[in-house]
């Protein structure tokens, strides 16, 4: 019920949704993701919304593949990245060690509690090893239905319960930030783990 609630949401608000997001200077965590990224490394962006992430790394002079569950989202994002976005569940990334990198920019939050360590856990293969995982979440204790869409917000305490139920994998970085949308009031907890 949660995810076709989130799926409406971002089917009915694409164009909004696309037109809020994509200005938005993510600099800061770039620089803090892409510091464990090889030169041309290959990127896997989960949740990849209006594309604006994808299109950075690709100017930057990485390979990005863009995923998401929004077919009206991968639309928008593949005619601005200029790449083919597939629409597809996570749950649907099936590879072998090709990626460097996973960037999962504010996308796991519709991901409830209960499934996270289990889609860590599956999306393990993916990465090559050493490979690392950046992750947003709204930052705090909320878990449920809220501005149309199922969020699961995140805390250091929360997110180590989740490092508790996964295998393979260690922590490199956690950090809060603010969000620099022009009139958003929102409080993110930002990590980073690396396949060990």
């Amino acid at each position: 019920m949660t995810e076709s609630l989130t799926k409406r949401y971002y089917k009915d608000y694409s164009q909004e949704f696309f037109d809020s997001t994509i200005n938005a200077d993510l600099t800061p965590l770039y620089d803090h993701f892409l510091k464990y990224v090889p030169v041309n490394g290959y990127i896997l962006d989960l949740g990849c919304g209006s594309g604006r992430d994808t299109r950075a790394f690709l100017d930057k002079g990485f390979n990005v593949d863009a995923i998401d569950g929004s077919k009206e989202l991968c639309a928008l994002a593949g005619e601005y990245t200029g790449i083919e976005v597939k629409c597809m569940d996570f749950t649907q990334v099936e590879c072998d060690e090709k990626y460097d990198a996973i960037w999962a920019c504010a996308s796991l939050l519709h991901v409830g509690s209960d499934k996270l360590p289990e889609l860590i856990n599956k999306l393990r293969g993916a990465l090559k090893p050493g490979g690392i995982w950046y992750m947003s979440f709204k930052f705090g204790d909320f878990e449920g239905e809220r501005d149309e869409r199922f969020f699961m917000d995140m805390t250091s305490e929360r997110f180590k319960k989740v490092l508790s139920r996964l295998k393979g994998w260690e922590q490199v970085e956690e950090w809060e930030s603010e969000d620099i949308r022009r009139g958003k009031n929102v409080h993110w907890y930002n990590t980073i783990i690396r396949k060990a």
